[in-house]
């Protein structure tokens, strides 16, 4: 017996509320056919997790927009000890932190995992309790190159923020290296309005000028606090002023899809040189998906006051973490056959 479920052009929350539900009404041996248009693996690992339950997994189809997947029902996992391992080491990088900051979301008080990666996930515990404060458990089980092994469980309510803002990163405590990028992938995950507050030993200029090089005009910086040693500034995400309505979407028409761009992966300096390097290789009719951690609004302003009139955006997935944008060359609107003067490119 098998239950299909499409899940295409949901959120992320519905989409787990649904293939969670699907699961729990299925048997031992039963599966669940899941269509969508982005890969749903993921969401099974946390079904793995957080019921504590064994569900096979193979692929029937996978590609940019076009999933389909099945899941296997397992009898229960009785007699294992200890917390269930939730082993991400398979899983794309730039995927991760998102996944994991979800499943911690999900669990109730005295609940946990066993997180199993490549390397020392130090910058998801400073992450987590920048979020919830001091109530991530987290303790190193092995640390061997290759397999990093870490218990990491909710020992309570997460502690209400009544400074007003969503998140606090005092990286007088997380080491320089990965100091931008936790804080970068946690203003990611922000909504439209929601403040960051970076506690640092002093201004931190450095980091003002990658978000004004990255984010432009769609924060704002305020200095709230300064002492000897101690500097709060608070980073807020301001409303997102390019409304679908603006968005160049073609009016509904189609365009080749040439291939997925994720960045990422990529350091925030590399970022626009790649997605313009990928639009100015289109052919007329061709796009690309832009795949970012945050909405990249900037880029579109600069599209549409540089690029020509067969330039097209169109938003996707909107998603802490995880935003996806067609970004495209229409036939409508392009020079027409003969003309020789070259649409003059965004760089």
């Amino acid at each position: 017996m098998q239950t299909t479920i499409d899940v295409t052009e949901t959120d992320r929350s519905e989409r787990r509320e649904r293939i969670f539900e699907a699961l729990d009404d299925a048997d031992a041996g039963e599966s669940v056919v899941v269509t969508a248009d982005q890969d749903p693996h993921p969401t099974l690992r946390q079904y793995r997790v957080l019921r504590d339950a064994g569900v096979d997994v193979s692929y029937e189809k996978e590609g940019v927009g076009d999933w389909n997947l099945r899941a296997t029902k397992r009898e229960g996992e009785d007699g294992r000890d200890g917390l269930p391992a939730f082993d991400v080491r398979n899983m794309p990088p730039r995927r991760r932190h998102t996944v994991l900051t979800e499943t911690f979301d999900l669990l109730d008080s005295g609940e946990g995992f066993v997180l199993v990666n490549d390397h020392d996930p130090e910058p998801l515990y400073h992450e987590l309790q920048s979020i919830h404060g001091d109530v991530v458990g987290w303790s190193y089980e092995r640390e061997d190159p290759g397999e990093w092994r870490v218990e990491i469980s909710r020992t309570g309510e997460s502690a209400a923020d009544d400074t007003g803002a969503a998140a606090t990163f005092d990286v007088r405590e997380i080491p320089k290296p990965d100091r931008h990028p936790t804080i970068h992938h946690r203003y990611g995950g922000l909504t439209a309005g929601d403040s960051l507050d970076v506690v640092a030993p002093h201004e931190p200029k450095p980091l003002r000028r990658e978000f004004d090089q990255q984010y432009g005009d769609d924060f704002g910086w305020e200095v709230r606090e300064r002492e000897a040693g101690k500097v709060r500034v608070r980073i807020t995400k301001q409303p997102d002023a390019a409304s679908d309505d603006d968005s160049r979407d073609g009016d509904g028409e189609e365009l080749n899809i040439a291939r997925e761009l994720d960045v990422r992966d990529r350091p925030p300096a590399q970022r626009h040189e790649a997605i313009f390097e990928a639009y100015e290789e289109l052919e007329t009719g061709e796009g690309f998906v832009l795949v970012n951690d945050h909405d990249p609004k900037p880029l579109y302003h600069q599209f549409q006051a540089e690029a020509g009139p067969e330039f097209r955006w169109q938003y996707r997935a909107k998603e802490p973490g995880e935003f996806r944008v067609l970004v495209g060359k229409s036939e409508e609107g392009a020079p027409e056959s003969g003309d020789s003067e070259d649409v003059e490119a965004p760089f």
